[in-house]
């Protein structure tokens, strides 16, 4: 069976032809980013049994997507959204969270640049970036 043809590094100005996304050159350099960037806290750390049970009793408070709620549609909650990311400062207060169900998180982080790298405008809720 044929192989798939080499395609141009991802890495910003390279012309090296690879089978993956990054030539052996940059391989390493694109991983140290992706760490120091991508992956810089521990899941478990942030995520553990204390923000369960926040999580827990804020979907009891707000069982619908906030922002579906607004325009008059009840979603059911699928995920708890800091506003302010605790990357960036932001803590577990109720003041800080949101619900929202898949489709208004995703578009939250697309609007944010978190995902695509392509932030177009800032989502508000009641006047107030998200």
């Amino acid at each position: 069976m044929p192989k798939k043809p080499k395609k141009p590094c991802c890495y910003p100005g390279c012309p090296k032809l690879t089978d993956g996304a990054y030539c052996e050159e940059h391989k390493t350099v694109a991983n140290r980013q992706y760490e120091k960037y991508g992956r810089k806290y521990n899941k478990a750390d942030r995520y553990g049994y204390a923000w369960q049970k926040v999580r827990a009793r804020y979907v009891k408070l707000h069982p619908f997507c906030e922002v579906c709620f607004e325009n008059g549609t009840l979603t059911p909650v699928e995920h708890i959204h800091h506003i302010k990311p605790l990357g960036e400062g932001g803590t577990n207060d109720f003041d800080n969270l949101m619900s929202v169900c898949q489709s208004c998180h995703s578009r939250i982080h697309a609007l944010r640049g978190d995902y695509w790298h392509n932030a177009q405008k800032q989502p508000t809720r009641g006047g107030q970036n998200l």
